[in-house]
């Protein structure tokens, strides 16, 4: 079973919803959230400050999951966040574990 390393671009207005339905799910079994400054976000999701700036405070949330969870994920954060400009990509994870 393939694992995939899902990326999240949020606004923080969002971040407590998004980690709640994360909190929730089977299909995210380990995650973490961190504040970024995300640059090249659309504009239509950034105030005036923040497009002047080039860049916009975010936050990001990075999950594991399985390449078979992927679909399934995705489709619940498209129902549940439509229009709020949530960013994401997926990228292969090599090896992961724990160290005891």
């Amino acid at each position: 079973m393939s694992e995939l390393c899902l990326t999240l671009l949020c606004p923080p207005e969002v971040e407590e919803k998004l980690i709640d339905l994360l909190l929730l799910m089977p299909n995210a079994r380990v995650f973490s959230s961190t504040a970024r400054s995300a640059h090249g976000m659309s504009q239509e999701y950034m105030d005036e400050k923040e497009q002047v700036l080039g860049w916009t405070r975010t936050t990001e949330v990075r999950a594991l999951i399985t390449a078979d969870e992927q679909t399934a994920l995705l489709e619940t954060l498209r129902q549940q966040f439509s229009g709020v400009g949530i960013r994401y990509w997926t990228m292969p994870v090599v090896d992961s574990g724990v160290i005891l």
